[in-house]
């Protein structure tokens, strides 16, 4: 599968990929485009993790997010990129054991709702 981040891929045909196929076609648009990143391996498998949310359909609130976030003027890669820093920053306060006494998948939820393109932006700067 070719992966194209401004384009969503066929759901069936995505989570049908094991997720080492995911992360290679998520890695293989990165090099096509010429991104330098500083991990490519990390930033592929936020990228995984976001477009098989998307997949899932309306089991998360992802799908909607991403609507809104380029309703709001992001392209998908940008909405794709907003969305896994908030997926980042939950990840990472878990894996620090920052215990807020909430549950993680209702902070997700939170946030994404919170997010705006504008705060994307200013963020991105």
């Amino acid at each position: 599968m070719r992966y194209e981040a401004n384009e969503q891929p066929h759901s069936q045909i995505w989570l049908e990929l094991d997720e080492s196929e995911r992360i290679n076609a998520v890695m293989d648009y990165h090099r096509r485009t010429r991104v330098k990143l500083e991990n490519p391996e990390l930033h592929a498998i936020a990228h995984v993790v976001v477009e098989n949310q998307v997949a899932l359909g309306e089991a998360t609130s992802v799908p909607a997010t991403l609507d809104r976030l380029m309703d709001e003027g992001l392209d998908r890669h940008e909405a794709i990129h907003a969305i896994a820093s908030i997926l980042m920053s939950i990840v990472y306060d878990v894996t620090r054991k920052v215990d807020d006494g909430g549950d993680t998948n209702a902070k997700y939820s939170r946030e994404l709702a919170k997010l705006t393109a504008a705060d994307w932006r200013s963020q991105a700067e």
